[in-house]
């Protein structure tokens, strides 16, 4: 039997990772319906106006159109929250939990867009489309722009095991599904550096419903070793 809630979008991408991992750990049965974001069907964009990824069709909601669907990662995982509260993945305490948003967005925007651009399209996509990886690019993004937020996120993350109370939470799934694109591209977080954020990484993307996502797009990885 189809399950009611599918996700549209392409494996590669660590927002639809996001939506993935919440449904995984929640233990939802889910579909995955391959959009190619660089070149959308007119049908996505419907569903879509930003012709971003991830889109959930929940379909107990509707089976077509706009109707069931939301195109955001962050309103799909709160909407599953919503709908299927156990087990929790947001704070029950109200800091914690406005806590938890806060890295929820500094992960979907300032780590995604150095992680995204600087290393994701420059190391996997440009090369999968036979391009070369633009080294010089990912060097300077190494070197110059994740530096200050990694050291930040080390700061916050000190000897916690996970970034906000004493539970895994949407916290850790979004910032960990951004920090996947480094195990992707082979770029390595300088443990000597940030050894807490280094370890935190190892934890989480150690999870059954990390682990799963990833193997999967092993294929496609780089054959070397990133050198900074």
């Amino acid at each position: 039997m189809a399950s009611d809630l599918l996700i549209y979008g392409t494996k590669g991408s660590p927002f639809v990772r996001k939506a993935l991992v919440t449904l995984t750990e929640k233990g939802l049965p889910w579909e995955l319906q391959e959009v190619n974001v660089f070149d959308p069907p007119g049908w996505f964009v419907e569903l879509s106006p930003a012709k971003r990824i991830p889109v959930l069709r929940d379909r107990s909601v509707a089976t077509e159109g706009v109707a069931g669907t939301l195109a955001d990662s962050s309103a799909i995982c709160a909407y599953l929250e919503r709908k299927y509260p156990e087990p929790r993945l947001y704070p029950e305490d109200p800091f914690e939990y406005g806590r938890a948003l806060w890295f929820e967005e500094y992960a979907d925007t300032l780590v995604a867009a150095r992680i995204g651009f600087g290393l994701l399209r420059t190391l996997l996509v440009g090369p999968s489309r036979g391009d070369p990886p633009d080294l010089e690019r990912a060097r300077k993004t190494y070197h110059q722009d994740l530096p200050p937020l990694f050291s930040y996120l080390e700061g916050e993350i000190g000897d916690r095991q996970y970034l906000v109370g004493e539970a895994f939470s949407i916290a850790d799934i979004a910032l960990a599904s951004q920090l996947s694109g480094m195990r992707l591209t082979r770029v390595p977080i300088d443990a000597e550096r940030w050894p807490m954020l280094a370890s935190y990484a190892e934890r989480m993307l150690a999870r059954p419903s990390f682990v799963e996502r990833l193997e999967e797009l092993k294929p496609i990885m780089p054959e070397n070793d990133f050198e900074p």
